[in-house]
Order: structure tokens, then sequence, then C-alpha cells
């Protein structure tokens, strides 16, 4: 069987991004910088560097500031690239040009609708789809991980790594069959559950924003009844995808922030700060400043005063 090369991604973003009001108020959660350079922007870059050529980036109503950053503002660039105004390269577009695509999604109903208004452009291919919120650190990006994955076991790909026993009902979690290669990294998926309540499932594995998916499951999407707070899920629409094509838990590497919640962010901010050459050792020199217990004392002792 001839390997299916993927060229487009899917960038969903057109959530409302209520964990971390009141920043995301007026400006879209993913315009929010991480060490500088904003979420938007990493998920870009993670597709450019993994082969793609192609994004569809699904926005809604309050979001032009993202088509706007991502716009070639040339007077712009112009600007920056002067020697007093830093570094161009942090908000240069890749050195790949993507063809970027905005598709709206006028009400947010879940990540499953936000797939399915990319159809016209996806058409028949495989394509992988990048959360921004999601940032995941490695060596080898996560998205090329999965295209991978995707060359050895042709199916639906989902990227996984194993969450601790009281975080499972924050996650979307799969159960697996033994895996498939040696490195047991590959298995193939049973049962996917969407934030599974205590005692639902002994499965640790959770569900880390990435995913190759084939063009069937714009049918499955349509099949599917609204859930919990009227929202399409989309591991419901795998669930259906899987009685007619298989599905991969591919454990991916790489280090997780979920940069869609406060903590998440701040933690990203401070591991990416930490590996840029510029902020790396003041950051950790100011860091190292602090005592666990006397910062902790102080600030709630702080916030009992307001």
């Amino acid at each position: 069987m001839p390997q299916l090369r993927i060229k487009k991604a899917v960038i969903p973003a057109a959530g409302l991004g209520t964990r971390l009001l009141p920043a995301t108020k007026v400006v879209p959660k993913e315009l929010l910088p991480v060490a500088g350079r904003p979420l938007i922007q990493y998920a870009i870059e993670e597709a450019a560097a993994s082969g793609i050529e192609t994004v569809v980036l699904v926005i809604g109503p309050g979001k032009e500031l993202i088509q706007q950053h991502l716009a070639d503002d040339k007077a712009f660039q112009g600007t920056i690239s002067k020697p007093d105004h830093g570094e161009l390269g942090s908000v240069s577009p890749p050195s790949k040009p993507l063809d970027v695509r905005i598709v709206w999604q006028q009400v947010p109903t879940g990540l499953a609708s936000a797939i399915a208004l990319t159809q016209p452009v996806i058409g028949d291919d495989p394509f992988v789809v990048i959360l921004p919120d999601a940032l995941i650190r490695g060596e080898v990006s996560c998205t090329a991980q999965l295209i991978n994955c995707f060359q050895n076991y042709p199916g639906c790909v989902i990227a996984t790594q194993l969450v601790e026993e009281h975080e499972v009902e924050r996650f979307g979690i799969v159960e697996t069959e033994r895996g498939l290669s040696s490195d047991m990294r590959v298995s193939r998926v049973t049962r996917l559950l969407e934030r599974p309540g205590v005692g639902a499932t002994q499965s640790r594995t959770g569900i880390f924003g990435r995913y190759v998916l084939l063009s069937g499951i714009f049918d499955s999407i349509s099949r599917l009844a609204p859930g919990r707070g009227g929202e399409y899920q989309h591991t419901a629409a795998l669930s259906l995808s899987s009685e007619s094509a298989p599905v991969y838990a591919c454990r991916a590497s790489g280090e997780h922030f979920d940069a869609g919640s406060k903590l998440g962010l701040i933690q990203a901010t401070v591991r990416y700060g930490l590996a840029d050459p510029m902020t790396a050792a003041p950051l950790f020199d100011y860091l190292s400043r602090f005592d666990r217990n006397a910062a902790i004392n102080k600030t709630a002792l702080e916030a009992g005063t307001r």
C-alpha cells in the first residue's frame, strides 16, 4: 500500500477561553504569549516543521486579531528588521510558506463541529489537528511523531501520554489493546471516553491535543447528537469512526502544558523561558531566590488581606 503524505492541518481557535478570563475578554487565548511568542504561532510553526503545506484555521467572532497576527505585514516587518528592534525571527512567518485558510465558526459548539467546517478544504485527504493551547515541547514535534506513526499504522492516530489517577477526569481517555509496536508506544484503541468520572475506567492513557484523522471523520461527525453543554464531542466522533477504520493511540514523547489554564500557561512560560538563551540565566537566578514555603505562606497572607 503506497504511503499517504499528510499535507494539511486543522488548527481550531474559535473557543472562548473562559478558563483564562479576564485576560481573554478582548484578546484571543491563542494570542496570549508564552516566553514572548503567542500560542497560535507555536502551532503554526509546529505544522510547518512537520511538513504541512496547508493550514485550515478555524476562528470565530472576536478572533479577528488572530487573522491580523498571521497577515503578511511588510511595513511592520520592515520596521522591526532594524537593528534596534531585536530579533526579526521572533515574528517572522515560517521559512517555508504555508497556505493558511480561514474558516469561520459563528458559535463554538465543540471540537467536532469546528473540524466539520473544514471539510471543503480538507476534501478526502488525511489531515492533522493541532490544538494551540496544548503545548508539547520535545526534540521531535508531536505532530511529526503522529505522522510517522500513521505511515506504519494507517488510520486515525491520537497523541497520548499517561496521566496521574487524580487527573483522569480532566482528560479524554482511551482504553487500548496490547501495544503493537516493538517499543509498545503504539496500540489499537478499543474505547474512548470524554472526561470520565471516578471509577468509569482503569485506563490512565490521556489524549493530548494532537490527532491524525481520515476524511471519514466528517461522516462520523454528521451522525453525532450534541452532548454535554450542547457540544459535539470529538471523542464521540472517533468512537463512530472506529467502527469502520482503526484508531490508534501513539504515546508521544515531550513535555505537555495545558496552556489554556492559568497554571499551565505560567508553567509553559517558565519552561520555555528557561530554554531561551536570552532569558534562561536571569530567569533561573530570579526563581532561585524563592523559598517554597515562605513564598506560599506570604501569598496566602496577602490574599487574605485583600
